[in-house]
């Protein structure tokens, strides 16, 4: 753990950090603690955000926010046969328009969102088969 000072508000303060792994430390400030990501941890979700992210189960694709955000459209419907490469979503994270694409060709068989949804970073959107 080390000790720095921070300006907070115009006021300086001396924090304890600590790194805890993965681009996050973790901040010690009046008896609290807070896990905060650093600005390369931030940038690299951003930049996930321009490939959405896949698991599969079962031969399934489950297609889940790459970042926290709302959800502004939804171009499919359950049952629609969609192409790798098709639009699924729009999903407008820090200020930014996210196009979530099919990364397998299928059927849409759940959509877990609807307009105006929050979601947060790996939530499932939708899951193709």
């Amino acid at each position: 753990m080390e000790e720095i000072t921070i300006k907070l508000d115009g006021k300086e303060h001396k924090v304890n950090v600590e790194e805890v792994g993965s681009g996050k430390i973790k901040v010690h400030f009046e008896g609290k603690s807070y896990e905060v990501e650093t600005k390369a941890d931030i940038e690299k979700g951003f930049m996930e955000s321009i490939v959405p992210k896949k698991s599969s189960e079962e031969g399934k694709k489950i297609i889940k926010a790459p970042l926290p955000g709302t959800v502004v459209s939804i171009s499919v419907k359950v049952g629609d046969k969609v192409n790798e490469g098709d639009s699924l979503i729009k999903l407008v994270a820090m200020k930014m328009e996210n196009d979530i694409i099919a990364e397998k060709s299928g059927i849409i068989k759940e959509i877990k969102v609807k307009k105006n949804d929050n979601v947060n970073k790996d939530d499932i959107l939708i899951v193709i088969d």
